[in-house]
């Protein structure tokens, strides 16, 4: 924590007069930096100390949690709060004087845009050092919540870059983006009629890949990279890191759930056949006719499929068709079992004579189509309803534009970007963290003071 020290946050200001300042102090007492803080300050080594390392990254903090669109925003706040100064440390006033050089008033010492522009450089390099700190909160919320990581939705968001498309000029100036790209999604299906439809949603700027506990609604894993990266291979890479830096999560995962743009059979076969956790990912509609049913081979030509999993029957004299019940998945088997009507609905078929599963279980074994048959049986009521919960990652989502302010912001370049992301990410588990020892559980998603 980057508390200044020797100086009681009690000297002239008492606790219950703070208001919002409370959660500034609740994140400052809970953020592991303490070795970020003496990294910088260690690197800034005997030079000038006008504005010191911590109350540098404190303000950084205050202007994260406090929704300061730019540095100069902050800049602005911290000349006009007193309280906000004190917290983070700028304590230090300076004379106004007049033409004569003769001192004619006192104002508090803050930094210039310039300050905080070095300052942010020095940040970016130690991403990796940031990273480590958002790997050490999120073991904190493990030992504090024993369920979190027992669902996981992943995501991507974009995010558009301050910039307004690709500059011609590459040379880096501090300024201009020379990293964003054009990313685009495209939604796709079709309709009642028959007929495809498609919507395409194009931004210039990046995308934020990510994956969040479903249930407590806080992050788990993330990387940022240019709008154009594919969702599905950084997943890959996003599970990859769970393993190398918190097995224990993925040791805890009973479902992960994704939209369509995870639908691919190796992210399902990683998920259950290395970590036994089982997918719940949308699928997409790639055949044409929707109510098309396909026939298994070696099935007497009596038992089929349809594009999202539900299996049928047919009446082997009348022909008429019938979706069997779902009765469980078999793990030691690998397959998912289906009952026969008339067993399951009290259907009775004028062939249930010379049908050869009358009364009878059907296996259909993953192996025979890894996307649609998946251990969480797509036909089921409990895939649709575990399902719901990966409107979790979209609140997220929201709370990221909302709530940490890029739904406005100024931010330009890769680097830059991947620091904001990390800290409001990192700051959304500390909030946490902060709220579950205070005993506040149900404001662990809120930055209104408690």
């Amino acid at each position: 924590m980057a508390i200044i020290p020797q100086i009681s946050l009690f000297d002239f200001i008492k606790f219950e007069d703070l208001g919002d300042l409370n959660l500034l102090k609740l994140v400052m007492e809970n953020m592991p930096d303490e070795k970020l803080m003496r990294k910088l300050e260690k690197k800034r080594g005997n030079g000038r100390d006008d504005y010191p390392v911590r109350a540098m990254w404190n303000s950084i903090l205050a202007g994260v949690i406090f929704r300061h669109e730019s540095i100069e925003k902050l800049i602005e706040e911290l000349g006009r709060n007193g309280q906000l100064r004190y917290i983070c440390g700028f304590r230090k006033y300076e004379g106004i004087r007049d033409e004569q050089g003769k001192e004619i008033g006192r104002k508090p010492k803050i930094p210039d845009s310039w300050n905080y522009s070095r300052f942010l450089s020095s940040l970016m390099e130690e991403e990796e050092l940031i990273e480590e700190m958002f790997d050490e909160a999120l073991e904190e919320i493990m030992k504090l919540l024993p369920e979190f990581g027992k669902v996981l939705a992943g995501d991507g968001k974009a995010i558009q870059s301050y910039a307004k498309k690709e500059n011609a000029k590459k040379e880096e100036d501090g300024r201009r983006d020379i990293d964003a790209n054009t990313g685009i999604k495209k939604y796709s299906g079709i309709r009642e009629d028959g007929t495809k439809w498609e919507k395409v949603i194009s931004w210039f700027g990046y995308k934020l890949h990510l994956v969040v506990d479903a249930i407590y609604e806080l992050p788990v894993a993330f990387s940022v990279t240019k709008a154009s990266t594919a969702e599905i291979p950084e997943g890959k890479k996003l599970i990859k890191k769970l393993e190398d830096k918190h097995p224990e999560i993925l040791e805890r995962c009973e479902y992960w759930l994704g939209d369509r743009g995870y639908d691919d059979t190796g992210t399902i076969e990683i998920l259950w056949d290395k970590y036994r956790i089982k997918p719940v990912i949308d699928m997409k509609n790639c055949w044409e006719n929707k109510d098309e049913v396909r026939m298994f081979e070696g099935r007497h030509n009596i038992i089929g499929y349809d594009n999202f999993g539900s299996i049928y029957c047919y009446d082997p004299v009348m022909g008429e068709r019938h979706l069997m019940g779902f009765g469980g998945f078999e793990e030691d088997r690998e397959a998912l079992k289906y009952i026969c009507p008339s067993k399951s609905n009290g259907i009775r078929c004028k062939g249930c004579d010379k049908c050869p599963y009358y009364n009878k279980a059907v296996r259909i074994k993953l192996e025979e189509d890894r996307r649609r048959f998946t251990p969480v049986a797509r036909s089921s009521y409990k895939w649709e309803r575990i399902y719901k919960l990966r409107t979790a990652v979209e609140r997220v989502n929201s709370r990221i534009d909302n709530v940490y302010g890029f739904e406005r912001h100024f931010i330009r370049g890769l680097k830059k970007m991947k620091l904001r992301c990390s800290l409001a990410l990192l700051v959304m588990l500390v909030v946490a963290i902060g709220r579950i020892k205070q005993a506040q559980p149900e404001m662990m998603r809120t930055l209104k003071a408690g």
